[in-house]
């Protein structure tokens, strides 16, 4: 019996939907693997399709396609190492989030997923049917037990491979980002080792898919909960791990670890990946927005030049009487040190058109915000236009504090495809551009140094819409009102927690209504990539129609 296995990861970015760049992708792998002499490679979660699918996976037609797909990939990859690749399968009892494993020009096991995640963006128990546990089956010399994803987060699937001879955990996983989740994977997946006393393989994908961006990290852990091999976070990454056979069972041969980042930048990383994957997969190539001369603007400018090079960044500021010199500074600046385009469009003459054609039905009334927006939506309209002329998708810029509790105009700056920054509260929007300022990395495609000027940084903020307007006119200082904000939507605290943390009631009080009043432009805004465990859409869903609060 052979005391030696090698198994190919491969850690790629699939597309929803696209079967046969996914299935190239995949043969590519296989390629990789049989040149190196492996027994096995080993593809994520829903491969084939993509992932995540939400409802596209319950049309007939498209997982027949996904399903045809894996048949002729098990038909093209015959003469070599086996091939693991997630994907649906359907018969009689149903549909199932499935693993097919392809040797020898057929599929010769399936596994079905068993525990269906239904919590924060998951909903697979609208999508597919619960699996019983499968067994372990059989690579060249080792028995895998393969829990897909969810089934690794339990202990009762891992104990029944154990039970039923597997030697070696593979776990494939389509596991979206949020802050800090690879030391959640890592704290889990040790204690299924312990459990299980098998060396496990954490597998998982790379890539953005709507808001969602998938982080990799791959990594492998023998028994006792040592690391041996670790994967690069957000890149695509073959590599091969090979096992040797020992007196007390199978061990990995530790390779190379690839450090971890901190969540700064990790943050940062996933938000350029993902408005780069977002552009990617949808057929955009360049991007603009409204650049303002304020730090939300500046920031999300710094990420799509990271994300795209400034050469296809488009920015626009568009003054009005109430833009200040300083805001006119401030935005040529960054825009000549990011080495991208700056047009201006003053919105002067169109608001005064406006204003007149509206004077007759607003005669008799004091002037106030109607009028204030008027400004925010006329940009939206600029911007639109320059949109649809030039084929570049609109950026929105709108931070988590401002999405949270309404201060944005809804068909003005809320008008765009896409937010980099809508899962990031304004603290950490300062907090991100010092980063940025002090950081470089090999895969920003924009300059190193300081990028957004201290000025920006440090500057009251301000919608400039009216004469000495400040954010803190209609709002608590960030500081309070993220701190307010994170309790309420991220910890689900109650009015009376809040206040017991020594925020005063009247203050939280208004944040709230102010949420929940809020929940209309949330359901009309840009999507944008998740940070968080509650960021905005699939994590926190609420009714538009709401009356009621929180007394205590």
């Amino acid at each position: 019996m052979a005391d030696r296995f090698r198994l190919t990861l491969a850690q790629l970015n699939p597309t929803v939907g696209a079967f046969a760049a996914n299935a190239a992708k995949a043969r590519a792998a296989w390629g990789e693997g049989r040149k190196a002499g492996a027994d096995m490679v080993a593809l994520t979660e829903m491969f084939i399709t993509g992932y995540q699918t939400q409802d596209l996976v319950m049309k007939p037609a498209f997982t027949a396609g996904a399903m045809a797909a894996i048949e002729d990939l098990a038909r093209d990859c015959a003469d070599g190492p086996a091939l693991g690749i997630g994907g649906p399968y359907l018969d009689d009892t149903g549909l199932y989030n499935a693993y097919w494993i392809l040797k020898d020009g057929k599929v010769a096991a399936r596994v079905l997923k068993h525990h269906l995640p239904n919590d924060t963006v998951f909903d697979e128990e609208r999508l597919y049917v619960s699996a019983p546990v499968s067994g372990p089956y059989v690579v060249g010399p080792v028995r895998i037990g393969t829990p897909i994803c969810e089934d690794a987060w339990f202990d009762d699937v891992t104990e029944t491979l154990a039970e039923t001879g597997a030697e070696i955990l593979l776990v494939p996983n389509g596991s979206p980002y949020y802050r800090n989740k690879y030391d959640r994977r890592v704290a889990l997946m040790v204690a299924r080792v312990i459990e299980t006393k098998l060396p496990l393989i954490y597998l998982n994908m790379v890539g953005g898919q709507d808001d969602q961006i998938f982080d990799g990290g791959t990594f492998v852990l023998n028994p006792g909960g040592d690391l041996a091999a670790q994967l690069p976070m957000f890149d695509e990454c073959v590599r091969h791990v090979d096992f040797e056979r020992k007196a007390e069972g199978w061990h990995a041969v530790r390779t190379e670890l690839e450090p971890i980042p901190d969540e700064w930048e990790t943050d940062y990383r996933a938000m350029v990946e993902s408005l780069r994957d977002y552009l990617r997969k949808t057929g955009f190539k360049k991007v603009l927005l409204g650049l303002s001369g304020g730090i939300d603007s500046a920031i999300v400018a710094t990420i799509a030049v990271d994300a795209i090079g400034p050469q296809n960044v488009r920015c626009v500021m568009l003054p009005s009487q109430y833009t200040s010199k300083h805001s006119l500074e401030d935005a040529a600046t960054v825009a000549g040190t990011l080495g991208c385009r700056l047009d201006t469009v003053p919105i002067s003459g169109p608001r005064a058109a406006v204003t007149e054609a509206l004077a007759p039905l607003f005669e008799g009334t004091e002037a106030g915000i109607a009028e204030e927006n008027i400004q925010s939506r006329l940009r939206g309209l600029m911007l639109m236009a320059l949109s649809n002329k030039f084929g570049e998708m609109l950026l929105t810029t709108g931070n988590k504090s401002e999405v949270a509790v309404g201060y944005a105009t809804i068909y003005g700056d809320m008008s765009g495809g896409y937010n980099p920054i809508k899962d990031l509260y304004k603290m950490r929007v300062f907090e991100t551009c010092r980063w940025r300022n002090q950081n470089h990395r090999d895969w920003m495609m924009g300059p190193a140094g300081e990028v957004i000027p201290d000025r920006v940084i440090e500057k009251p903020p301000s919608a400039e819409l009216r004469d000495n307007q400040m954010d803190e006119d209609s709002l608590p200082p960030y500081e309070v009102l993220d701190a307010i904000l994170e309790r309420l939507i991220e910890g689900d605290e109650s009015v009376a927690e809040v206040v017991a943390a020594g925020y005063d009631r009247a203050t939280v009080k208004k944040v709230e209504h102010l949420i929940y009043i809020s929940e209309y432009k949330r359901f009309q805004s840009a999507p944008g990539v998740r940070l968080t465990r509650k960021a905005f859409w699939l994590d926190r869903r609420y009714p538009i129609v709401n009356q009621w609060r929180d007394d205590g």
